[in-house]
């Protein structure tokens, strides 16, 4: 699949919030790079990446879309993710399998919502970023001020190195701070022509590559070495020093451009292969089979590993889409799917081009590939050669947040609707199906109102279905707010067989810190221990419903002190269904709290609306943050409950007279207005 050395592959995901410019820039680079013969935008539908019906209608990357590109001799692998908060899983399923990323930021907004959180994620991953600040030639755009907000919000070691030439409809290119030239793109120009700094930049472009210096030997040893002998560091030791310095994530590269103009789009790609990690920089993949850690290193001739991070299914048939991390997969070759034990055999195996594939003979590690032919993979499946099995650690899906419940318009579409809702959750693992015990209703939850509508819409679209679909519902939390000490449940069963015998004495209370905590002070064996892991067990059963909704409970700690066995009718069984019923009852002795889902919305209108926005999130419960002005309209910050920001952005509109927008992040869970307390 790959005719360049591993050295010589970058695979990158492109980060931002939403329309900061992520696949305007994905298409510009598949531009500038030969990949394709015309820009596609947005705007008109016409992009690569965003191909399903449902992006270009509404404007925004959904799915995850991977591309693929050459550039000086090296394969570039691309992933455009979204930007949207609904859609954080697949950014969170894209990052698990990538080595770099580009950060991307507007130049007026900074760093928005949804930047933070995407840096977050990519954080908890360890992957390496270069960030870009885009949207340069916008009115109000500002470098300085969009790197102080990277800098002030992110805390990265900001490493600038790049200094615009013009400002806003003036951006013309950029001055290049390590080999301390001008690249300057003319209007309609497709390259960059390079030449001397203008006179007017002379100054401020000496001035910022020291500070550049300065900033780097503060971080590099080698660097600080040639700066206290020579006061100045040279191009080539900046470059290797950038390169190590974004590998450990001890600097944040900074670049600058235009991705709708097509300025700035050249130098990104050189700072890509220049600073980025390839599959052989980073450290090998670690994995577990029956209690033994294990490494994998990047190497074809390896026994053959990779993760599944998306699955898709086409007209032409299923896709699984995985990112081999060692050893070599080939046509019709046998793989183990290490999760299930099932083996399966590879039919075909597609270099991805968004939704245009080109079929090959093998994929080899370091690639990012779709193989067709298996069936039970899921997004997490670890894949092996048969015999070396390795599992490797999945993606972490979020848990749901909202539900709508759905149902099928005649009755003999309502076993279609059972298979498009699975089919759906196989290819989006943060939407769940189950059905409500008390009504029979199908309900179908997800990360978000959008995140929901977007799998209805698709239902429709895909399956022809007429789908109703009922009010949004959040997904509330229950939590201890008083707990009981020395509360005592006896299990004694008995119906002429064995029977079943379990004494236990449990105190509960709430824990400000985490979700659940099981522990144990029995002492002198009165509780063996394989029956004390069967109460935890049976506590665990019973934190899926909770007693004043059947919501989950989360927040509490629970104490065994004391417990009674009997020499025969006492069991594992017995143990775990007295912890299940003496958990459950001990929360009715004590006081509960129902917690609701909140969120962190920033509300961006203009000024002559903020009194009337201030009231609207006043009346939905919100608690205002703080609030700063920027090129004419105010930016709000506030928590609300999710509860009250269904159909919020139709009530926003119609207030500001279509001039306002908002985004939300979830913060967590809040007690619920009317606490109620059972006990």
């Amino acid at each position: 699949m790959r005719a360049v050395p591993l050295s010589a592959v970058r695979n990158l995901g492109i980060l931002a919030h939403v329309d900061a410019g992520k696949t305007t820039l994905t298409e510009r680079i598949l531009y500038v790079t030969g990949t394709t013969y015309k820009r596609g935008e947005v705007h008109d539908g016409t992009t690569v990446t965003d191909f399903d019906s449902q992006e270009r209608d509404r404007g925004i990357t959904i799915f995850a879309a991977a591309v693929s590109c050459s550039w000086d001799g090296h394969r570039v692998n691309l992933i455009d993710t979204p930007g949207h908060v609904d859609f954080a899983d697949e950014v969170e399923r894209s990052l698990r399998v990538l080595d770099g990323a580009i950060a991307v930021f507007d130049g007026v907004a900074g760093v928005e919502p949804q930047s933070e959180s995407v840096w977050r994620q990519a954080d908890r991953h360890g992957v390496p970023r270069i960030a870009f600040v885009n949207k340069l030639d916008r009115a109000g755009a500002d470098l300085d001020a969009a790197v102080e907000s990277i800098r002030n919000r992110l805390h990265p070691r900001t490493l600038v190195v790049q200094l615009p030439i013009g400002a806003e409809d003036g951006f013309v290119g950029v001055v290049d701070l390590l080999r301390m030239r001008a690249l300057v793109w003319a209007d309609g120009a497709e390259t960059a022509v390079a030449g001397p700094i203008p006179e007017s930049l002379v100054d401020e472009a000496n001035r910022r590559r020291r500070l550049l210096e300065e900033a780097v030997a503060e971080l590099h040893p080698a660097a600080l070495e040639e700066f206290c002998e020579s006061s100045t560091v040279s191009a080539e030791t900046l470059r290797s020093a950038l390169r190590e310095l974004t590998r450990t994530g001890d600097g944040l590269v900074v670049l600058c451009g235009s991705a709708y103009r097509n300025r700035g789009v050249e130098p990104l790609l050189e700072a890509v292969v220049a600073y980025l990690p390839s599959p052989s920089d980073v450290p090998p993949v670690r994995g577990e089979y029956e209690g033994t850690e294990q490494e994998r290193p990047a190497d074809p001739s390896a026994p053959f590993s990779a993760l599944v991070f998306k699955v898709t299914a086409t007209a032409t048939g299923r896709l699984t889409y995985l990112r081999v991390y060692s050893g070599t997969i080939r046509t019709s070759e046998a793989v183990v799917d290490v999760d299930t034990g099932r083996t399966e055999r590879v039919g075909r195996i597609l270099r991805v081009q968004a939704d245009r594939h080109t079929r090959v003979d093998s994929a080899v590690a370091g690639d990012i590939a779709a193989v067709v032919g298996l069936k039970s993979a899921r997004a997490g499946t670890t894949l092996c050669t048969p015999s070396a099995p390795l599992l490797l650690e999945p993606p972490v899906a979020a848990d749901p947040v909202v539900s709508v419940a759905v149902e099928a318009r005649t009755g003999t579409d309502a076993e279609r609707l059972m298979s498009a809702l699975t089919r759906l959750v196989e290819e989006d693992p943060s939407l769940v199906i189950r059905t409500d015990r008390e009504t029979g209703q199908t309900l179908l939850s997800g990360m978000g109102e959008l995140h929901l509508e977007v799998a209805v819409e698709k239902i429709r679209r895909d399956h022809g279905l007429d789908v109703g679909v009922g009010r949004p519902r959040v997904a509330y939390r229950e939590t201890v707010a008083r707990g009981v000490s020395g509360f005592v449940y006896r299990h004694v069963k008995q119906d002429g067989g064995a029977g079943q015998f379990a004494h236990v004495v449990v105190d509960t209370e709430p824990l400000e810190e985490g979700e659940f905590e099981f522990r144990s002070t029995v002492v002198g064996g009165r509780v063996p221990q394989e029956y004390v892991r069967a109460v935890e067990a049976g506590c665990r059963d019973a934190l899926a419903e909770g007693p004043l909704g059947g919501h989950p409970v989360t927040g509490v700690r629970v104490t065994l002190t004391d417990g009674v066995t009997h020499s025969k009718d006492s069991s594992d069984m017995a143990f775990r269904t007295a912890g299940r019923f003496a958990l459950r009852e001990a929360l009715r002795a004590g006081a509960m709290t129902l917690l609701e889902p909140v969120v962190e919305v920033t509300v961006t209108v203009p000024e002559s609306a903020i009194g009337v926005v201030l009231g609207d999130l006043a009346a939905r419960r919100g608690r205002v943050l703080g609030s700063t002005m920027r090129a004419g309209t105010t930016v709000v910050s506030a928590t609300v409950p999710l509860a009250e920001l269904f159909g919020y952005a139709t009530r926003l509109r119609s207030r500001t007279q279509g001039r306002g927008t908002f985004t939300a992040r979830p913060t967590g869970y809040a007690p619920a207005p009317e606490v109620r307390a059972v006990g």
